[in-house]
Parts: structure tokens; C-alpha cells; sequence
């Protein structure tokens, strides 16, 4: 060998550099791998989405439902009350339905002509199933027992026909937001086209703003108004005057001019 190395001389020198890590042998030149990479064919162009030989694209997430239409379609497809009850009973995008006992649904005379929407359940509401049955509901009956009208009226003439914009409870009896009164909006729309009554009695704050789109019940109250297509009467719900009972006289005002209005209509 010209280096004068031996064979075993250069034999244990390779071993030691293959101890040492040493995998690959390097030439006597450099290597220019930058030309090396421009040789190289650059690899075909891959087929536009949708093209024969595209991969297949992503598959979109599925969007979530617009609670207000999935009312809306229940509602619609409810002939009777029973069949509203059980859609209101079916529908899963209200998450007040979570911490609910019960739902809340109406009570009363179906044939009856006046009906009473009020706003939410409140815990007595919530455990028995059943609208204004605290003390509030108390007052209440009281109330129309004072102009000859009533819940359980033998006349069904006479009856009245009780519900709540909310089915279920709201947690700690808290306003209901917006969301949650637009999605039951289609429900209380059904249901006043089912019971068909000839006036509707709007009893609070959050009934107001539901069907007729203001607040401010000191104002409204004792003025006729119309909602979907029938005279509408917003009151004092009867859980303000237990809180104010300074405001039973405009209360009573109310009810002479429920029982005027259905005398006219008789």
C-alpha cells in the first residue's frame, strides 16, 4: 500500500471508526447534493379535488340544527294538543329541559274562551307539573272567580285555558334569555292556533316580550292589543301584585275589562 499501512493496520482502523458511529464511506471528492436534487424528476402533479385520481376531500362536520327551525317543524306537524305536548316533550335543544322536573304544559278547559299565557314555572310549577299553582296561581284563581270565569269553571263558557311561554324552569326562576324564548316561540304559536280561544290574556313582563316584542308591563297593561290575529289583553302577572299590592286596583281594572270584552263578543 502506498501509505505504507498494512492490511490488519488498516483493518483496525476501520473497526475503530465503526465503533465510533462512523456508517458511511466518503469519497475522495464532494459531492454537490444541490445538483444532485435538481437531477431528480419532480414528482407528477397531483388531480384537483373532485378530478378522476383526487383523493377524496375531507368530509365536512355536520352542522349543528337551528333550534328554532326544529321547533318550528314539531310544532307544525302537532293536529292536536296531545301531539304539542309530546313534541314539546321530544324536543332536545331547550337546555333548560335538563334541570326541569317536569314539564309544564297547561291546565284548565280546552273549549274555554279566554287563555292566559304567562311566563315560566316557577318551583311549585316545576314539582307538580302544572301552571300557577303557588300562591301566585292562588291569587290568580281568585282573580277570575271575581268575574265569574275560572280554570275548572263548571260552564266550559266560562273556562279558562292556562299556559306558560316556558314549559320547563329556569334555574333559580331567572328571566328566560332570548335563545330560549325564540325556540319556544313556534310551540306557544301551535298551541294558541289549537285551543282557538276568542281573547288571550298576556300576564307578565316575558309574555309581553314574547308575543307582542316589548317589555314595560306598566305600560302596556289594560290596553288592548292583538296576537296572532285575536284581541290580547297584557296584566300584571299576579306574582307582581303579591310583591306590589298597591297594583291590584289597576288589576281589577283589567279584569272588568276582560268581562266587558267578552260580553261584547257574546
Amino acid at each position: 500500500m502506498e501509505s505504507g499501512m498494512d492490511y490488519w493496520a488498516a483493518k483496525a482502523a476501520l473497526d475503530w471508526l465503526v465503533e465510533l458511529g462512523a456508517d458511511e464511506a466518503i469519497g475522495e471528492v464532494p459531492v454537490d447534493r444541490f445538483a444532485l436534487e435538481a437531477s431528480q424528476p419532480k414528482p407528477a402533479a397531483q388531480p384537483a379535488a373532485g378530478q378522476p385520481g383526487s383523493a377524496a376531500a375531507p368530509a365536512q362536520q355536520p352542522q349543528e340544527a337551528d333550534p328554532v327551525e326544529v321547533a318550528t317543524r314539531m310544532a307544525g306537524q302537532a293536529a292536536t294538543l296531545e301531539a304539542l305536548r309530546a313534541a314539546l316533550g321530544g324536543f332536545e335543544h331547550c337546555e333548560l329541559k335538563q334541570g326541569a322536573r317536569n314539564l309544564v304544559f297547561a291546565d284548565g278547559t280546552e273549549a274555554g274562551r279566554v287563555m292566559i299565557i304567562g311566563e315560566a314555572p316557577g318551583r311549585d310549577e316545576d314539582r307538580e307539573g302544572l301552571p300557577f299553582v303557588g300562591r301566585a296561581g292562588q291569587l290568580l284563581d281568585r282573580m277570575l272567580a271575581a268575574i265569574d270565569l275560572g280554570r275548572t269553571h263548571p260552564d266550559a263558557e266560562r273556562g279558562v285555558y292556562i299556559t306558560n311561554i316556558l314549559p320547563w324552569r329556569p334555574p333559580q326562576n331567572r328571566d328566560p334569555t332570548a335563545e330560549e324564548i325564540g325556540m319556544m316561540l313556534p310551540f306557544m304559536r301551535r298551541h294558541i292556533e289549537l285551543v282557538d280561544p276568542e281573547a288571550i290574556v298576556l300576564m307578565g313582563n316575558i309574555s309581553c316580550q314574547a308575543m307582542l316584542g316589548r317589555r314595560g308591563i306598566t305600560r302596556l297593561r289594560g290596553t288592548w292589543t292583538e296576537v296572532a290575529g285575536r284581541p290580547a289583553l297584557p296584566m300584571f302577572h299576579p306574582a307582581y301584585l303579591l310583591r306590589n299590592p298597591h297594583a291590584k286596583r289597576e288589576a281589577w281594572a283589567d279584569l272588568l275589562a276582560l268581562r266587558a270584552r267578552l260580553e261584547g263578543l257574546e
